[in-house]
């Protein structure tokens, strides 16, 4: 079991879990300052796979023998775990996908094909990851539909009074993000979903940067839909989390089709299985739901909120000693943000930023980070993003510095 006093956040032990950290690279100690795009994976979360392809492997809720029943007992175990870490009201609500994109593209297709039509008003926002912009395109393009887009601040917050303008006009639906990948912006979840149930809209929420930092209650939020990917929250990478309310989940049709999904099968016609087994088709991610499972039991030890307190004083001091480089820029600077510095340091592109920071050993994420309309608005090709897990230290943030004023300095 992991093994750390968690009232004194002692940090080394914490690091002392996770092997990949234990590497130089370019001959420094590499400092991974990329969690946002993924996090690193915590040796009991390696041991849980592990153990489960040595020990109990086999296809599930299809074998009467032993060892099926083990890996289905595993399977759904994984299942009432992420029910109780996001306070769903029932299992069956929690549905298992390759990711967050595949469960907005489920939500997109299923929902979108029977419940969007023809003017039908999608309003987004304006700093959505490609992932949550895409699919409503496709499928607005296909039902005529109209996509409007909420304005993003010079700070990085979002314009509400613009959104409530739209929202008085009428919306279908609303997805949006609740922290945003590239500017760090918590957005105020909780009014903004009562805001557009008051306004008839149906609500889905992409938390893929919330969940491995803030504790989520899906029912205080009151979210129709929300997603999130296990490899953002120290899980395996191809596994998504779709909650959905079980009242819409119902009215939806099937997504894929093919086996466990369905009911009974003939030439003639197919009726589908219950929830949540009728958006699951084929043999899923058992593994993967195994790893999630002990991302889960590592985060809790911990304490969600130890997590988010101890990333919080990382922003703060990053975000102090960043400022002091002459000539750099910090780009999303709202009150409410969560472990992100996204920044450019002065005509030097971001990707040669992060190449010499490379060759000190220093892991960031340069580019447009999947969130082009948001550069757009702020006339920029793209930036140089720092983000932080429970792994990092105030001493991998004196080294980014220094290696930003070196980069600052070359170029």
């Amino acid at each position: 079991m992991f093994d750390v006093m968690v009232e004194t956040m002692d940090i080394t032990k914490i690091r002392e879990q996770f092997p990949v950290l234990d590497q130089e690279v370019n001959g420094y100690p590499m400092v991974f300052l990329d969690t946002a795009a993924s996090s690193q994976k915590p040796a009991s979360v390696i041991a849980a796979i592990e153990n489960y392809y040595q020990k109990h492997h086999a296809n599930v809720h299809r074998g009467v023998y032993k060892l099926s029943q083990r890996a289905t007992d595993m399977f759904e175990a994984a299942r009432h775990k992420v029910q109780k870490f996001i306070g769903a009201a029932d299992e069956k609500e929690i549905i298992f996908t390759r990711g967050a994109t595949e469960a907005i593209n489920l939500v997109a297709s299923s929902f979108g094909d029977k419940f969007i039509g023809k003017g039908d008003v999608i309003l987004l926002s304006g700093m959505e990851h490609h992932s949550n912009i895409v699919p409503w395109q496709l499928i607005a393009e296909k039902k005529e539909a109209v996509i409007k887009v909420i304005p993003v601040l010079e700070d990085g917050s979002l314009d509400l009074v613009a959104m409530d303008a739209i929202l008085e006009a009428g919306v279908k639906l609303l997805a949006i993000t609740q922290v945003s990948n590239t500017l760090g912006t918590i957005n105020p979840i909780k009014s903004i979903v009562q805001k557009a149930h008051e306004a008839g809209a149906v609500v889905l929420v992409d938390g893929a940067q919330a969940i491995p930092h803030m504790q989520v209650d899906v029912v205080d939020l009151d979210v129709d839909f929300y997603v999130f990917s296990a490899h953002k929250m120290y899980g395996p990478t191809g596994m998504g989390i779709l909650y959905g309310k079980a009242d819409l989940l119902n009215q939806m049709p099937p997504y894929h089709g093919g086996g466990e999904m369905i009911e009974r099968v003939t030439f003639e016609k197919t009726t589908f299985n219950e929830l949540p087994f009728k958006f699951e088709a084929g043999t899923p991610n058992i593994a993967g739901a195994v790893g999630l499972s002990a991302a889960i039991d590592f985060m809790e030890e911990i304490g969600v909120e130890n997590i988010h307190h101890h990333e919080m004083d990382l922003l703060a001091y990053a975000t102090e000693k960043l400022s002091q480089i002459e000539g750099l820029k910090i780009y999303g600077t709202a009150a409410d943000k969560s472990g992100v510095v996204s920044f450019n340091v002065g005509n030097a592109h971001p990707y040669d930023v992060g190449t010499i920071l490379d060759k000190l050993g220093i892991a960031v994420r340069t580019g447009h980070h999947c969130t082009q309309p948001l550069m757009d608005r702020f006339d920029i090709p793209g930036t140089v993003r720092a983000s932080f897990g429970i792994y990092n230290t105030r001493e991998e943030v004196d080294q980014l510095v220094k290696g930003v004023e070196r980069a600052a300095k070359m170029l």
